[in-house]
């Protein structure tokens, strides 16, 4: 199969088993072949952890769950030495975080000091325990979820994580016909379990991320790309605006959208397409702005409509 295929593939068995998503499907498929991380952020109960465990299992990684608390350890996440007295030594025993995808369910729900033992291996694909350091499986990717509405007892991620989500992508409330079709599913299954066989395995994911590295970007969409960026951070709204690692955001999702069309160069309308998933969760608005019920979705929208495209900018 063509790398297209191979990714269309893995978009309808993962939507055999999650109706009405398909942008949000399509999204995270592209983020996991431009070999980043995604925050999944929506009200309980529509198919967030659904999403990743299925995704995880078309593209044929390994699968661990962390559900965060409160009382969750860094240790938890990595892993930690532990003594084996047939050895007479301490051992390492490796945490949830050394596998192909980890799910971080509720992530704003454990303590800071735990969120920031995920910044290394989200970063660096490695994890540092008591002065030693271990490489994390490859592929490695992050899906973590969040609750936007409920504050009581989480945890706000800070910026610096917030980083490190390549994108931040809201599932949406499904239309009546396509809630209709879930229940009808789960009528005709008959228990409760769903799974995905899997498409694709982790050696063919890595091949199709390297196919997104050869993709063509034309250099006014490398300008355009950076034209969105710096937009956001002279909004009159926006207290911090997007770093560099949006614009690069932008050009690695990109990228990964024109494979999934089949196509080996990127076109304006691939940028525009996951502007606000890669960009709105990068930005702090000023306290007045925040104040008077603005969002960063917002903001990304109007530059959106206010930055002029590289056909534009040529006429």
């Amino acid at each position: 199969m063509s790398v297209s295929e191979s990714a269309e593939a893995i978009a309808k068995a993962v939507g055999e088993v999650v109706v009405g998503s398909d942008r949000a499907v399509r999204l995270a498929l592209a983020a996991v072949l431009a070999g980043g991380h995604v925050l999944l952020e929506d009200v309980p109960g529509l198919g967030k952890t659904l999403l990743a465990r299925s995704l995880a299992g078309a593209i044929g990684l390994g699968f661990a769950r962390l559900q965060c608390t409160p009382d969750l350890q860094p240790a938890d996440v990595t892993g930690s030495f532990v003594f084996d007295p047939a050895e007479r030594e301490f051992a390492f025993r490796p945490g949830p975080v050394f596998t192909g995808l980890l799910l971080a369910d509720e992530i704003n729900r454990t303590p800071p000091k735990t969120q920031s033992a995920l910044l290394e291996a989200m970063q660096e694909r490695q994890v540092t325990v008591e002065g030693r350091t271990f490489p994390l499986p490859r592929p490695f990717h992050v899906l973590a979820t969040a609750n936007p509405v409920e504050y009581e007892g989480t945890y706000p991620l800070p910026e610096a994580q917030l980083d490190r989500f390549l994108l931040r992508i809201d599932i949406g409330y499904p239309t009546a016909d396509d809630e209709v079709e879930v229940l009808r599913r789960r009528l005709a299954r008959r228990r409760e379990e769903t799974s995905v066989a899997p498409v694709v395995s982790a050696d063919e994911l890595a091949g199709l991320q390297a196919a997104v590295e050869q993709v063509d970007v034309d250099p006014d969409i490398l300008r355009y790309c950076v034209d969105l960026a710096r937009a956001t951070r002279e909004h009159p709204s926006v207290d911090v605006g997007a770093s560099p690692r949006g614009s690069q955001a932008l050009l690695l999702v990109a990228r990964a959208l024109a494979v999934i069309d089949g196509r080996d160069f990127v076109l304006p309308e691939d940028v525009k397409e996951c502007a606000v998933p890669a960009l709105a969760h990068r930005l702090t608005l000023r306290p007045e702005t925040w104040s008077s019920g603005a969002s960063t979705v917002e903001v990304v929208t109007e530059v959106l409509r206010t930055v002029p495209g590289p056909a534009a900018a040529r006429a």
